[in-house]
């Protein structure tokens, strides 16, 4: 098969404009007018409403290019476009070839009568998307959370990214463009037409069966060759001479190595090489798969509790641990293989095993699931509908979604990282209803897509995964009750949205809960990159105007104060925004993996950014990692060390909880302080650590000493040594941050290079120094640790590798350290 690349360089304009701008595809008409410098930065103070006009505008993509005439001497020729944003006219040598309106298909037209040999002239014309919608929703308003609030009004009546109309965390810019790749692709005889590997695990051994299907243009008795590799080595390899569209080859696979998540063993990856031959044996096609040996399920099955939710790796129940995962920029183009290397491995560097790609996001590149696939990550992968109803009850529209989920699902589905399909977001929690209405679609014609074709098309196309309606879900009951939490999945909003206490997560019985979040404001520097000194201020138009929940800053202000003094700065409310951030989701989540087995995950809202903003992400858009994301990495640890603290009592319950897949022992330390860093009491244990499971270890009775010292004045700091080795932290009080009576700490830094750009920081401190973090001024850098509390008499090492080249002398004048205390002194 041949194939000619039309990315690159294309003319971009308006129609009726004379003078064309340069674009490039992949790109869109944002980055091209942004490259032009035509438009301002939209993501610098309120640019984005001067940039609204662009959704609201056609555009014309044009080039020439020229293809030989050996090209034109193949059976077939087709111009495949694996992404158009989204309403296009697609005009070749001045013929019109086919029109789009799905940006996440692909789509192939028959260019062989019209291409010639020499130069052609190609145009994509796209109609605005934007005027699109606000025409469809005046014809028939159907129901959309976030108008107009946050978001443009009629996006649901597009296959289109969703949040490009606006959220409650991302801005309103309407792309339009060639979005991913567009080529002319040419082959004679036949071509590979899907690729499907499906896997037997019986007793340790593993089968694989391809099934294989062509796409012909005579008939004639080919050849179809299937190789199975492990790094670099061949294991296996088949063949057999069909005549037919379709053929199957199995084979077993020696000494299979097994993939699994994150934390729980390796992730090797076996190459399949799909071959097809002619009845000579000359070469006509080639697909490669790269698979991970794995069962991979969710487990429903009655319990004592209701009905697990809980998913499996090789048949081995885990606790998903994780969080949400949005479009890494608004603009898609922007975003890079190293962006995405980056995010991923930060997602494994927190002890992660899910992320759940979310639904009024995108289908990702094929980069992100390769690189889940290697870190172990396994992936809920939403269908793109969220927090709205949608045109079900039309059979073309149906039938638009039906080719989006056979694309999609064919492309995914080898990939070892997938755990599940999901219908899509939050439908169910509210826009569904008995009939159609202004706030509902009806349950019939919801059941049409979600509980009918697409469940249908996964059993046929990827019968190895689960498929799950609508997150969140309630399969057992009454299904309107969509949080229940004897089944299914919740979304657990009353902490923010319901601005319910911290403490509400620990009567929280789910049984996985998909959702649940708290805001924070990125830190200083990110601040910096959309603001003029006169903005810094959380009340300020342009901070608000870069916070797009209607709730927004005045809810984590009144978090802030709930749990710690007014601070003194607008930096040191930005950095204590996101200790505060940290703390909500430490209480959830140490709750719910103490649950265990009756809840078995938590996937919090959200990991990343797709624009500098005040948001629930633990990552900005820069890549720095927030309070929360460093935290993350200790409350999703392998072997957790936790307290409950009982004020009635005083009494302080030590929970051990791990989920490793084999049983160690361990020793507990736990130290009672003052805020002086008096040693008041303190005590060890030996204990055993059981896989898999929650342990409660034993209980420290604080009672006389907060009859003797108050809460105020005491800290309890928790240590957790596996094999001689620190492994697990963490720190109990009685009192809220703000009334703890904590003394300004003496920190002391001993620096020492390591090598590499490396520094390895000791901190040690004279008194209690609580949630103390690292800065390098000016310069990023990756942080082995932050946020961290300091015990008198205990030293902490923190690695610190600048982003950029710097000598020791100009780290040494750049550090800085910062504490709990400062922020209000």
């Amino acid at each position: 098969m041949q194939t000619y690349s039309l990315n690159g360089l294309w003319r971009l304009s308006r129609p009726g404009a004379e003078e064309p701008i340069p674009a490039t595809a992949p790109g869109c008409v944002h980055t091209a007018l942004l490259a032009a410098g035509q438009i301002p930065d939209p993501y610098y103070r309120d640019n984005e409403l001067k940039t609204l006009w662009i959704g609201e505008t056609d555009w014309i993509y044009r080039r020439c290019f020229t293809v030989d005439a050996a090209i034109l001497a193949a059976d077939r020729v087709l111009l495949r476009c694996d992404g158009l944003d989204t309403l296009a006219r697609v005009t070749l040598n001045g013929h019109e070839i086919g029109r789009t309106d799905n940006m996440f298909r692909t789509w192939e037209f028959d260019v062989k009568s019209i291409l010639r040999a020499g130069e052609n002239k190609i145009e994509i014309y796209f109609d605005a998307p934007a005027s699109y919608a606000v025409a469809k929703q005046a014809e028939r308003a159907l129901p959309n959370w976030g108008v107009p609030d946050h978001k443009l009004p009629g996006g649901n009546w597009l296959r289109k990214e969703q949040c490009n109309f606006g959220w409650d965390w991302g801005p309103k810019c309407v792309t339009s463009g060639i979005w991913r790749d567009i080529e002319i692709i040419a082959f004679s005889n036949a071509r590979l037409a899907d690729v499907h590997i499906l896997q037997n695990h019986s007793d340790g051994a593993v089968a694989l069966t391809a099934r294989i299907a062509i796409e012909a243009t005579v008939a004639a008795e080919r050849t179809a060759r299937v190789t199975v590799a492990l790094d670099g080595k061949t294991v296996a390899q088949t063949e057999r001479r069909f005549t037919t569209d379709n053929v199957e080859l199995e084979m077993a696979i020696p000494a299979p190595q097994l993939w699994w998540p994150n934390g729980m063993g390796a992730q090797p990856l076996y190459t399949v090489t799909v071959d097809l031959l002619d009845y000579d044996g000359v070469p006509l096609d080639q697909d490669q798969k790269r698979i991970g040996l794995r069962t991979l399920r969710l487990i429903r099955e009655p319990d004592r509790w209701g009905e697990s939710f809980c998913f499996a790796a090789n048949g081995v129940p885990f606790f998903a641990k994780g969080a949400n995962w949005i479009p890494a920029d608004t603009f898609l183009d922007r975003i890079r293989a190293e962006d995405y290397t980056r995010l991923l491995k930060d997602a494994a560097a927190a002890n992660m095993n899910m992320l759940r790609v979310w639904g009024g996001g995108i289908y990702e590149p094929d980069i992100f699931y390769d690189l889940a696939d290697e870190l172990g990550i396994c992936l809920w992968q939403d269908f793109m509908f969220a927090c709205a109803a949608y045109p079900t009850d039309d059979d073309d529209y149906l039938a638009n979604v039906a080719q989006e989920v056979e694309d999609n699902v064919r492309r995914l589905r080898h990939h070892a990282s997938i755990a599940l399909w999901c219908g899509n977001n939050e439908l169910e929690q509210g826009l569904v209803g008995d009939t159609w209405t202004e706030r509902t679609m009806s349950w019939e014609d919801y059941s049409r897509l979600f509980d009918k074709l697409m469940p249908e098309m996964i059993a046929r196309l990827d019968p190895e995964t689960d498929y799950w309606p609508s997150s969140p879900h309630t399969p057992v009951g009454d299904r309107r009750n969509f949080n229940d939490p004897r089944s299914g999945d919740a979304h657990i909003w009353s902490v923010w949205h319901g601005r319910q206490p911290f403490e509400f997560y620990r009567t929280c019985e789910h049984r996985f809960n998909s959702e649940f979040g708290f805001q924070s404001f990125p830190e200083p520097r990110t601040v910096y990159s959309y603001t003029e000194p006169a903005d810094r201020n959380v009340t300020a138009y342009v901070m608000e105007h870069h916070q797009r929940s209607g709730i927004g800053n005045s809810t984590i202000i009144h978090y802030l104060l709930d749990w710690f003094r007014l601070p003194t700065s607008f930096d040191r409310t930005l950095w204590l925004s996101q200790i505060l951030q940290g703390m909500a989701m430490k209480y959830a989540v140490e709750h719910w993996r103490r649950s265990m087995p009756q809840g078995m995950g938590t996937l919090y809202w959200q990991i990343n950014d797709c624009w500098p903003v005040a948001s629930w992400s633990s990552i900005d858009s820069f890549g720095r990692w927030k309070a929360l994301h460093y935290m993350a990495r200790h409350f999703f640890a392998p072997i957790l060390i936790s307290g409950v603290e009982d004020p009635a009592t005083g009494k302080v319950a030590i929970h051990i909880t791990s989920d490793r897949l084999v049983e160690t022992w361990g020793r507990v330390r736990w130290f009672v302080t003052d805020v002086e860093g008096t040693m008041l009491h303190w005590g060890r244990f030996a204990t055993e650590i059981p896989a898999r499971q929650n342990y409660a270890v034993g209980t420290v009775d604080m009672s006389s000493f907060l009859a003797e010292e108050g809460a105020r004045r005491l800290l309890i700091w928790l240590e957790l040594e596996v094999e001689g080795e620190p492994l697990s932290t963490n720190l109990v009080h009685f009192a809220r941050p703000k009334h703890l009576e904590l003394l300004d700490p003496t920190i002391s830094t001993e620096i020492k290079p390591l090598g590499e750009n490396r520094f390895a920081v000791t901190l040690q401190s004279d008194r209690p120094a609580l949630w103390v973090w690292l800065g390098i001024g000016d310069n990023d850098a990756t942080y082995s640790d932050n946020f961290v509390h300091l015990r008198p008499g205990a030293a902490r090492e923190i690695v610190v590798t600048p982003a950029t080249a710097i000598s020791e002398s100009a780290f040494a004048a750049a550090l800085t350290v910062h504490s709990l205390a400062e922020t209000y002194a």
